[in-house]
């Protein structure tokens, strides 16, 4: 049930207190704590969130949440700046591959008493709170957290008699083949049977997901793995499939791959939830599945974003945005989010009956336990990404997966220790 904001803040306010020491104290004033929340949702996820934040508003009269929209790179240039200049947000979203680099500037209040003393924070699903951990420390709270899976043509495996979506690597293979059409025999095919990025995948997360599976990783426990056995076999495997059976062209990027899927000249592609929207104004007839398991797990990269709150706020403005947080994640205050953002639901007792008036957000929930984080507290998470994204670019195209694994290595390395 929701709990009232105003029970809320007399919870929290003992444990902003501890955190006194993360931000500057301001004297008290007349009225109620004003504190500014910048965040980047723009679609229906913004409508939905400004309602929510209208309704804690008005749900007591001890703080005043106002929201300013931005895009995610605007908030992303300016956010320390502004933070320097006492102007920023006490409370900000953004990207969660992107909020240990702030962490790491001390930029974000410990949460940690948030955490272990409030009773709706500590039903976020463990997976989702892993994406705002840095150093053992929880420096934010999820504002969504979705495996990346696969959106499918159905209008296309129907035309090619093919009734079940694949289970495994072999199988996604044989069907992207079935579904890949070359009419004129030139080497280029008119339809693809997978749009399979090589490079600047959207939200990065494509090939991490394929190492998951093949049994390899890119960074663990603060050091570098992506030279591994098992991420050659993985990056040689799927090279095999693309240069072999033509099931995707290369040098894709996300974008591109968005368009071919939505444009109806690729069957299969893996992305997020916004492939929902982009697929119905394109007339597409879509299915959603997970990414099929690997030789050795089914897992996917999780796109996440988070909140929290900047060492500018002051103690009553962190009780205040405690407060907001513990709102926003009680029981069907999350319900709602999740059913209005599209995104699987927060809270891990929240069951999946709960949100299928959304077949979109029913299809991602059952999924939902394949998420992994994608470099959580990996503060050097942009070098990585573009490390392993010049090895599957290469690799793609021809080159050799072990020597550029292990080119992407050392690169890595010294990102990490930079």
């Amino acid at each position: 049930m929701r709990k009232t904001a105003t029970a809320v803040l007399a919870a929290v306010s003992a444990g902003a207190l501890a955190l006194a020491g993360c931000a500057p104290t301001q004297p008290a004033s007349d009225g109620p704590t004003t504190l500014t929340f910048w965040h980047g949702y723009t679609e229906a996820d913004g409508d939905v969130l400004e309602q929510i934040v209208d309704d804690f508003n008005a749900s007591q009269d001890e703080v005043v949440v106002k929201t300013e929209v931005k895009t995610w790179d605007v908030i992303d240039d300016t956010l320390l700046p502004a933070l320097s200049a006492d102007e920023g947000p006490e409370i900000v979203a953004m990207p969660a591959e992107r909020m240990p680099v702030y962490a790491d500037k001390g930029a974000f209040v410990d949460l940690g008493e948030l955490y272990s003393s409030d009773e709706n924070v500590a039903e976020i699903v463990p997976a989702a709170i892993d994406m705002v951990t840095a150093d053992g420390t929880q420096f934010g709270v999820p504002t969504g957290f979705v495996p990346l899976s696969v959106f499918y043509n159905r209008t296309l495996f129907d035309a090619a008699g093919i009734t079940e979506f694949p289970k495994t690597w072999d199988e996604w293979v044989n069907v992207a083949t079935q579904l890949t059409v070359d009419e004129n025999g030139d080497g280029t095919p008119e339809q693809y049977g997978l749009a399979l990025p090589d490079h600047a995948t959207v939200a990065n997360g494509l090939w991490p997901s394929l190492f998951y599976g093949g049994g390899g990783d890119l960074v663990t426990d603060g050091e570098a793995v992506i030279d591994s056995p098992e991420n050659v076999a993985t990056l040689e495997y799927w090279s095999s499939a693309v240069a072999t059976n033509k099931i995707s062209p290369t040098g894709l990027d996300g974008i591109g791959a968005d368009e071919l899927f939505s444009s109806g000249k690729a069957a299969m592609h893996v992305g997020g939830p916004w492939m929902a929207s982009i697929s119905e104004a394109n007339d597409i007839d879509y299915g959603i599945a997970a990414i099929p398991a690997g030789p050795e797990a089914q897992a996917a990269s999780a796109i996440g974003v988070g909140m929290g709150i900047t060492a500018q706020a002051d103690d009553a403005q962190i009780a205040g945005a405690e407060a907001f947080f513990s709102y926003f994640f009680s029981e069907d205050v999350a319900t709602e989010w999740s059913l209005g953002s599209g995104w699987p639901p927060l809270r891990g007792d929240i069951p999946a009956t709960a949100v299928e008036s959304n077949p979109v957000v029913a299809s991602l929930t059952e999924i939902a336990a394949t998420g992994r984080p994608l470099l959580p507290g990996v503060t050097a998470s942009v070098d990585v990404l573009s490390a392993m994204d010049t090895a599957t670019q290469k690799s793609l195209a021809g080159g050799d997966a072990g020597a550029l694994l292990s080119d992407a290595q050392a690169e890595i390395e010294a990102a990490l220790a930079g």
